[in-house]
């Protein structure tokens, strides 16, 4: 059996980490491993890798099959287009520094995608907490004004309960005044 380039799971119940190592075809899963090429972080946006580039490369020439999933992260981070490249070098299709160049394009063009989607995920967070806060004041100012309302209320009940009682008070004594002289 060939060795296999694949994902070995590490962390908690829906917390997935992720170990890149190379294992022979017949190991386990979470089994015995030849080499550790790395890390992936798939819950964070983008998904964090972290791999040794060069160790990757060196794999993938001498033949290692890497698994469907760690195959896209290889060729997020470049591993097989280097390959590629170095095959057509190996044949003289083309030239160490023409390869060099066509890769350093490829990886700076790569690293302004990452990073402008890094700045959208920011600027999103960014927005949709702004948009809760506003949201959160507005609702705040309204049971503010409803409060007020109800306050102003009571205190105009108040006002009008205690003008009653004191007219009252008032038309008593005279009521008591007039009937003796009534009689």
């Amino acid at each position: 059996m060939p060795a296999r380039i694949r994902l070995q799971r590490h962390g908690k119940k829906n917390q997935p980490f992720y170990h890149i190592v190379v294992a022979d075809g017949r190991a386990p899963r979470d089994g015995r491993f030849i080499e550790k090429l790395g890390t992936y972080n798939p819950l964070t946006n983008p998904a964090t890798i972290d791999l040794n580039f060069d160790r990757a490369v060196e794999w993938v020439k001498n033949g290692a099959q890497p698994s469907d999933t760690v195959r896209h992260i290889l060729s997020y981070k470049g591993v097989l287009l280097r390959r590629h490249l170095q095959v057509g070098v190996e044949k003289g299709a083309i030239s160490q520094e023409t390869a060099d160049v066509r890769f350093n394009e490829w990886l700076q063009a790569k690293e302004a995608k990452i990073n402008s989607k890094k700045s959208n995920v920011e600027n999103d967070a960014r927005n949709t907490r702004k948009a809760r806060l506003e949201a959160e004041k507005k609702a705040n100012e309204t049971k503010a004004a409803a409060v007020a309302a109800k306050r102003q209320a009571a205190a105009e009940a108040a006002a009008a309960a205690k003008a009653e009682a004191e007219a009252a008070e008032n038309a008593e004594p005279a009521a008591e005044t007039e009937a003796p002289a009534e009689a």
